[in-house]
This record gives structure tokens, C-alpha cells and sequence, in this order.
């Protein structure tokens, strides 16, 4: 898959993708990197312990988080966007779920779209994705946890995603998915997606994982967000064991050795950057 202008082989190639939030109140980072001397700082040391994309965001999607105006997160995201190309050459997705920040984005040259609600909040989104012929992550959420059967209704709630995808006209080697860990779900059904990730393979597209320092580790590990580094890990493993290809943290220095190490065992074989 092209992304920026990398060429990455999801099929056999494990991507960490390091998360940088310029915002006052995001749950783990909050206020930590809104400063853009401070951002660009994070964003050395992420590529120097091993990131290969950047997830921008400019809105905390916490839960209970209070939504900005599009002009706010713009107004975030852009100039960094920018600072960031200027300095370093890494890919860079936007995580946002609203179509004119996306537009503004991809204008400023950002690479990729990761949207928490798989182009259903706005659909004009994907229209935006479609015209700059860039990849896209849907992840799965919905406004409820009702569910009959979680992981076939997961499943199902991505196939629409995908279906929205398709027919903005994106092409299906753009698209990524995302099961939506700590979204739509409580402490049990985040376990039991985690459990059953390969479910997902299914669909027939490329895996994204995103549980960094994320609630159900708390609350398993009965730890503050602080010290949910080893819990992350550990799902970083189980993830890549069930087929998943980008790996999104915070920590990527610990997730991108064990991602080494989960896939010289898979593979039986030393990793490479081709691995």
C-alpha cells in the first residue's frame, strides 16, 4: 500500500504507527504536545525508536470528550502538519472523523485518513479520501452496545463502512480496518474482540490495532494510564499473532520491539524491514 510516498506490504510487513495528539484533553497525552516545539520533539523521538507512520489529531475522541469547531481542529492540525514535512520524512495520517479537517489536511499534504467512525458521522469524508486518492483506516463504532452477536455485528458495522468507502469511489487497496477497541464496547466486549481479532480477516483487508494505554488494560491490570505500557504490549503481540498489520501506541519503542520479536518467532526467521 502507498502511503505518502512510502510503499509498504501490509501482507507481510508490521507498521507501528505513533500517535501524536495536539490537544489540551486527550485521556493519555493531553496538553503534553500542543506545543509545536514540544510536538515536533515527540515526533524525533518516535521516528527514532521506530515509527513508520504519524497519526495527527487534533480532538480528543476520549470518552466524553467535548467536541471543537472544524476551524479549532484545523487550526491544530494544519501547522503541524506542515512543521512535521518540513523536518522529517514519515508518512502522516489525520485522525478525524469530520470532512472540511480532512479536506484541510490532505490539502496541507497529509497522507492518510484514520476516521473513528468509518466515514458514518460524515460521509463527505469519504468523498474528500476518495478525491485526494489517499488510504483510509474505518474503525468500528456505533452510538450504542446493543449487540446480538459482537464480533459478526462488528464485522457487519465495518462492512457498511467499507461499502461507504467503496462507493465514494476508493479504491479497495486504500482501505484499512480498525475493530474499534474501547469504542461501542464495555470492559467485556473489548476482551472478547481482542480474543477473537482474526474474526476480522474475513472482510479481506488490512488490520489496525489501536488499544494503547486504553481502559480495558486499566482495568485488567488495575493501573492508571501511566503505567499501562507492559499491558499495550502485550496486545500488541496478540494482535500481530492475529493478523494485525499497523500497530497504532504511544510507547513505540517497546511496541516495535515486541512487534520484532512476535514476528522473527512467526516467522521463524530475524526481522527485517521487509518482515
Amino acid at each position: 500500500m502507498q502511503i505518502g510516498n512510502k510503499n509498504f506490504d501490509l501482507t507481510n510487513q508490521i507498521l507501528i504507527m505513533g500517535i501524536l495528539n495536539v490537544t489540551p484533553d486527550s485521556f493519555s497525552d493531553g496538553g503534553r504536545f500542543n506545543n509545536r516545539d514540544a510536538s515536533l520533539k515527540q515526533v524525533e523521538k518516535m521516528i527514532a525508536d521506530g515509527a513508520d507512520l504519524i497519526d495527527l489529531g487534533g480532538e480528543s475522541t476520549r470518552p466524553g470528550h467535548t467536541q471543537i469547531s472544524d476551524a479549532e481542529e484545523i487550526d491544530r492540525i494544519v501547522p503541524m502538519i506542515t512543521a512535521i514535512q518540513k523536518r522529517f520524512d514519515i508518512p502522516i495520517s489525520i485522525d478525524t472523523y469530520k470532512g472540511p479537517v480532512g479536506a484541510a489536511a490532505l490539502q496541507a499534504g497529509a497522507d492518510m485518513v484514520n476516521d473513528i467512525w468509518g466515514f458514518k458521522y460524515d460521509p463527505t469524508l469519504a468523498d474528500v479520501t476518495a478525491r485526494y486518492q489517499v488510504p483510509c483506516v474505518l474503525m468500528h463504532n456505533r452510538s450504542n452496545q446493543n449487540y446480538r452477536h459482537l464480533i459478526t455485528d462488528i464485522i457487519s458495522d465495518l462492512q457498511e463502512s467499507i461499502d461507504i468507502a467503496l462507493q465514494a469511489g476508493i479504491s479497495r487497496d486504500a482501505i484499512i480496518l480498525d475493530p474499534g477497541i474501547g469504542f461501542a464496547k464495555d470492559y467485556a466486549q473489548n476482551m472478547e474482540t481482542m480474543h477473537h481479532l482474526e474474526a476480522l480477516q474475513s472482510l479481506g483487508y488490512p488490520l489496525l490495532l489501536g488499544t494503547s494505554r486504553k481502559g480495558f488494560i486499566g482495568l485488567t491490570l488495575d493501573l492508571p494510564v501511566t503505567e499501562r505500557v507492559e499491558g499495550t504490549v502485550a496486545t500488541t503481540v496478540i494482535g500481530i499473532m492475529k493478523g494485525a498489520s499497523i500497530i497504532r501506541v504511544h510507547d513505540v519503542r517497546e511496541n516495535k520491539r515486541a512487534a520484532q520479536m512476535t514476528v522473527g518467532i512467526l516467522k521463524g526467521a530475524p526481522w527485517t524491514n521487509s518482515i
